[in-house]
């Protein structure tokens, strides 16, 4: 009995240390299947690569950019093991298996996968596995079984707004594979600017945008080859009828009405649209796609489709007439209807698209009844575009809760599911929802600040997309393993965390950069695209060099400053109000408290002495201001004494008031505060 219970003993406390390997481990995404040993390999002993056979020759390089980053550039004659072992090539373009698994144990690493993606992406895995404990690094013993539970997973860049060089892009690449996205879309073409190299109309990237930046098609070829070398697939996007003025401004010839065009330099649909009656633009387009799909080798093309709303064509007589005598109206016969007219460009795309052995993808706008079912549709517009689409039986993806550029949480996008579980969708429906990508529309993030505005809030959309449903249930646990990501990208080479701090050593001039970033970190820039309807006007030549561009994206220190509030009023309303955690947290929250009211006195000299930072002054005031308040709050609730309503709604009043933004920035702790406040 003696030893029984001994051995159950050691049993708890086995499955207590794999337990605790496990909450503690900071792998995003999850995996699928996770075993954790007792056990641990030393990583003061460098690895050696055992691969027998390789018919992938990116598996090597990518082997050995992993073990330079683990344990230097040289390579030891003995050692432990780390063997791969896989059956062929994988090709992403054709949806090929990303299963793996990786086995550490305290002699060394195996690898397994039916094709080389999947070692890819166990690299991937394996990558974020090491752990530092006092001084010393080691790998813990795991039993790893993964795979994807959406093939397609996608990241958009906008390159044609603002341009994005080649080392921007590959950089880029270099997170998706981190966190296992497998499909760039590389939106190339828009209204301010037409962004590769056309030999065959090369007024498009001569004169179609005001810098004259693009890249050439062999600089195109170089980023296909990083992203392959990493198991990632490029999707080019030329976007067309509308958003196509840097197209109008290099050839008049396929405008839709008499205007002229010049370069454009705002950032609003323009709503002008090249003109689809004319044989002569599907010649041009006949042309211009023989030469693109060829540089492109991925069967998949996106040719845009969205945010036309006809009104280029209605008010062009000829157009009007032509609708008419293609009865191309609506159900009052009377009305002409742009869709009707759409759809025929978009089936002539189509056409062309398919002779070239292309499967065409376009934006929601273009679904309709008499859209050919092999055309994948990307809904950006809502869940239920998605829905729409499946259930007339074309492929589809999900963008829409993924725009990176909305400014919003990373949780909003963690919690959009394609396919939650409450979906309308029946089992062979759900087949065609082939994944999703998150997208990062540039009008507010040029080559500098890019990096910034996608990660680290991209893993989230990454997660989404490859883990099972039972193991994303956590928004707390993705945020708990989020910092580590971010630090491995930064290590990457991504500049996601440096650019902002350089950023504000500059606007703060040689002075103590501390109390401009004291305000900075709980700031966002203004959610949405409000940033475009708040008196600055921006164009495309407009720098992006001011507080609200070094302020993140989604704030951390207001996050976790909303956890403890959270935590502290929930403690305030139950037994355990006066627990040692809660006085704790009560203390950290007065201590963070008292730094922010007193950054307002040691900043407003800066802001005042920096016509850049001037507008931000209403912003140092009012968290001065709602710190003050939420002390007097922590001192009602240290002392039981209930909040009187006078002292609520002179509350109130007061964060209304912090909650208006300045410079398109906001103060991210408002919420936090009104539910400390308990208003």
């Amino acid at each position: 009995m003696k030893k029984k219970a001994l051995w159950l003993l050691a049993l708890l406390l086995l499955m207590g240390q794999a337990g605790l390997a496990q909450s503690t481990s900071t792998l995003l995404p999850v995996p699928a299947e996770m075993r954790w040993g007792q056990g641990r390999l030393n990583l003061s002993k460098p690895l050696k690569l055992q691969l027998d056979n390789s018919p992938d020759p990116a598996v090597r390089p990518a082997v050995r950019r992993l073990l330079t980053r683990l344990q230097g550039l040289a390579e030891p004659a003995t050692g432990p093991v780390l063997q791969i072992r896989y059956g062929r090539t994988g090709l992403p373009e054709k949806f090929d298996e990303e299963r793996y698994s990786l086995r550490v144990t305290p002699m060394g690493v195996s690898i397994d996968a039916p094709t080389s993606l999947g070692v890819l992406r166990a690299l991937a895995t394996l990558e974020q596995l090491p752990v530092t404990e006092k001084k010393q690094r080691y790998l813990p013993e795991v039993d790893i079984q993964d795979q994807p539970r959406f093939a397609w997973r996608g990241l958009l860049i906008d390159a044609a707004r603002h341009f994005m060089p080649v080392a921007v892009m590959k950089r880029n690449i270099d997170g998706m594979a981190a966190v296992k996205l497998n499909v760039l879309h590389w939106h190339l073409t828009d209204d301010q600017g037409f962004r590769i190299e056309s030999k065959v109309f090369p007024r498009l990237h001569t004169v179609g945008s005001t810098d004259g930046l693009y890249y050439t098609q062999a600089e195109v070829r170089e980023v296909l080859a990083y992203a392959a070398a990493r198991g990632i697939r490029v999707v080019p996007e030329f976007d067309m009828p509308s958003h196509t003025t840097s197209w109008i401004v290099a050839y008049p010839r396929l405008k839709s009405n008499d205007s002229t065009y010049a370069p454009y330099t705002q950032w609003r649909t323009t709503n002008v649209a090249i003109d689809p009656t004319r044989e002569s633009t599907y010649a041009f387009l006949d042309s211009l796609l023989t030469e693109m799909t060829a540089l492109f080798p991925d069967p998949y093309f996106h040719a845009g489709g969205d945010e036309n709303d006809g009104r280029n064509w209605r008010r062009t007589p000829r157009i009007v007439a032509y609708m008419r005598a293609n009865n191309m109206v609506k159900a009052d016969g009377k009305t002409v209807d742009k869709h009707q007219l759409q759809t025929y460009f978009n089936r002539r795309v189509l056409a062309l698209l398919q002779k070239r052995g292309k499967k065409m993808i376009g934006w929601d706008e273009i679904l309709g009844p008499d859209l050919p079912k092999e055309t994948v549709i990307q809904s950006w517009r809502g869940k239920k575009g998605l829905n729409d689409a499946v259930k007339l039986g074309h492929p589809a993806l999900l963008s829409s809760g993924y725009y990176l550029d909305l400014n919003l949480t990373a949780a909003s996008s963690y919690l959009t599911d394609p396919l939650p579980p409450d979906t309308p969708l029946t089992p062979a429906e759900q087949q065609l929802v082939l994944g999703g990508e998150a997208a990062m529309w540039a009008e507010f993030a040029d080559s500098t600040m890019l990096d910034s505005r996608i990660w680290p809030r991209a893993a989230a959309v990454a997660e989404r997309l490859w883990s099972p449903p039972a193991a994303t249930q956590s928004v707390a646990d993705m945020y708990r393993r989020l910092p580590a990501v971010s630090a491995e990208l930064e290590m990457l080479g991504l500049r996601h965390r440096i650019v902002p701090e350089l950023l504000l050593k500059q606007l703060a001039g040689g002075n103590n950069v501390a109390p401009l970033r004291t305000l900075a970190e709980v700031l966002e820039p203004v959610k949405e695209y409000k940033r475009h309807f708040q008196g600055f006007n921006y164009t495309t030549a407009t720098p992006l060099n001011r507080l609200v561009d070094a302020a993140p994206a989604e704030s951390e220190v207001a996050r976790r400053f909303g956890v403890l509030v959270d935590s502290v009023v929930a403690a305030s309303g139950s037994a355990s109000g006066r627990s040692a955690a809660t006085v704790r947290q009560l203390a950290t929250l007065r201590a963070q408290l008292l730094r922010w009211q007193a950054n307002d006195a040691l900043l407003q000299p800066q802001l005042l002495l920096h016509p850049m930072l001037r507008e931000y002054g209403p912003l140092s005031t009012s968290l001065a201001a709602v710190a003050k308040l939420l002390l007097e709050r922590l001192t009602q609730l240290q002392t039981g004494q209930a909040a009187s309503a006078a002292w609520q709604a002179s509350a109130k009043t007061l964060l209304d008031k912090a909650q208006a933004p300045a410079g398109q920035a906001e103060l991210a702790v408002v919420r936090a505060a009104r539910k400390l406040a308990g208003i």
